[in-house]
């Protein structure tokens, strides 16, 4: 892949690192213990770090597929990178995320981070080409500035 395409990849999968160390309250595992704050941003973290890595893979395993020259990746084939790969990806941390269970009285903070992320999934995955714009302002800035907020050490950092 391009340097400009893995950074742009890698940027987008830090800041869903972010957006992804967060679950909601709405756990339908009932027998669960509730998990610490702590222990949230602990297992939130290793999902977004599983998750990055697999984003990586997954767009190395997508250019090869697709005959896409990594070394000058034209637009289109990025968007379809972004398209294929990433906004899947984002969404399957978000679901993960969720599976967590919020932390006992964090049910709205890590609720607001979850929704800002899957609201950031669905962007890219209706308009890839938001990602390859020049802007102040991204689909996943909110699930970002919020994770970043929460707490996390490895989601959302840049």
């Amino acid at each position: 892949m391009s340097k400009r395409l893995i950074a742009t990849l890698f940027g987008v999968l830090l800041i869903a690192a972010i957006a992804a160390g967060c679950g909601s309250s709405d756990s339908t595992d009932s027998t669960a213990a509730a998990l610490t704050k702590a222990e949230f941003i602990k297992q939130g973290d290793a999902i977004c770090e599983k998750g990055s890595k697999q984003i990586e893979e997954e767009a190395e395993e997508f250019a090869e597929e697709n005959d896409i020259d990594t070394s000058n990746p034209t637009d289109e084939e990025q968007e379809e990178v972004i398209e294929s790969v990433v906004a899947p990806s984002l969404q399957t941390q978000a679901d993960e995320l969720n599976e967590l269970g919020a932390p006992s009285g964090e049910e709205d903070k890590t609720g607001a981070i979850i929704a800002a992320l899957e609201s950031g999934a669905d962007e890219l995955e209706s308009d890839p080409g938001v990602l390859l714009k020049e802007s102040s302002t991204g689909p996943l800035d909110e699930a970002n500035e919020l994770a970043n907020e929460f707490g996390f050490k490895a989601c959302g950092q840049e």
